[in-house]
């Protein structure tokens, strides 16, 4: 059993070059689902990286960031209910840094 939880990841980033700063740095620790929501596998040390990171990057006051725990990465079987074009669920991959 891993100790991976699910996250899904979304962000308002109110100036343009911070939303490219984030949207790359989130690069590195999920897929990306749509404009400014990717879905994460995160360890709980990830998870922490992750928010140390992106606490470097938003701007408080002006941004905003919701990192949405979905629960353990195993057990769930994520259902998107999709209006307008066709989702494609995100196959797990691994992911090199």
């Amino acid at each position: 059993m891993s100790d991976e939880r699910l996250f899904i990841v979304t962000y308002d980033i109110a100036d343009q070059k911070r939303w490219r700063r984030v949207f790359k740095a989130m690069q590195g620790y999920g897929e990306w689902l749509q404009l400014s929501v990717f879905q994460c596998r995160l360890t709980r040390r990830r998870r922490q990286e992750l928010e140390t990171r992106l606490r470097g990057l938003v701007k408080n006051g002006e941004d905003h960031v919701l990192l949405i725990d979905v629960g353990s990465a195993d057990r769930i079987e994520l259902a998107v209910e999709s209006i307008g074009k066709t989702f494609a669920k995100v196959e797990r991959q691994p992911v090199v840094i």
